[in-house]
């Protein structure tokens, strides 16, 4: 993919975005795809970003909705994602998603299969060492570690309340979960 491509998959992405203020915004499968976002999305993506900030080195940061084109019908805007601090410092709107270290979503009511199933399989892909889901509706995270062509060999279910442990090529990184946000009118899902 060329920077002209990428240049091309944000633009569009940043038009809709200006149109629809409030509501997160991605091409998943070549379609645009928004949800809105709700306080529990915002914080669970503060806390999460605050503990993970304590414990990295400075040679990393943070991004967060910012766009990483993986082909033409796919650029995907993590809630957050672990990238070189030089290249966060360059404030693009668009990076190579193969800068990601680590990746994590925070669902939503409109992302679930996204989430679950269609970005699994593209981070792994790139080889995106960690991706972490943190799942408000359900009040749990998943971990998913040991990328290969085909999706993520490892994974786990954590229920929201021990702390989080990720073993990383970024060292050993812990997330208290017991304070993350639990949406109140989620409806439960088989």
């Amino acid at each position: 993919m060329t920077v002209s491509d990428l240049d091309r998959l944000h633009s569009q992405l940043s038009r809709f975005e200006d149109m629809f203020p409030g509501y997160h915004m991605e091409i998943v499968e070549g379609n645009i795809m928004t949800s809105p976002v709700k306080p529990h999305h915002a914080k669970t993506i503060r806390l999460v970003w605050n503990e993970l900030e304590a414990q990295l080195s400075a040679e990393w940061d943070f991004t967060s909705d910012v766009a990483f084109p993986f082909d033409e019908d796919n650029e995907f805007c993590p809630d957050l994602a672990v990238i070189p601090a030089s290249e966060a410092a360059k404030n693009e709107g668009a990076y190579s998603p193969d800068l990601i270290e680590l990746v994590v979503e925070v669902v939503s009511q409109g992302s679930i299969r996204r989430d679950y199933k269609v970005k699994p399989r593209w981070y792994a892909s790139r080889g995106i060492a960690n991706y972490l889901i943190f799942d408000p509706l359900k009040g749990h995270c998943v971990t998913m570690w040991n990328p290969g062509p085909q999706g993520y060999r490892g994974r786990d279910t954590i229920p929201y309340g021990p702390d989080l442990t990720v073993d990383s090529p970024l060292g050993k990184l812990t997330v208290p979960t017991a304070g993350l946000p639990v949406d109140p009118k989620a409806r439960p899902r088989p």
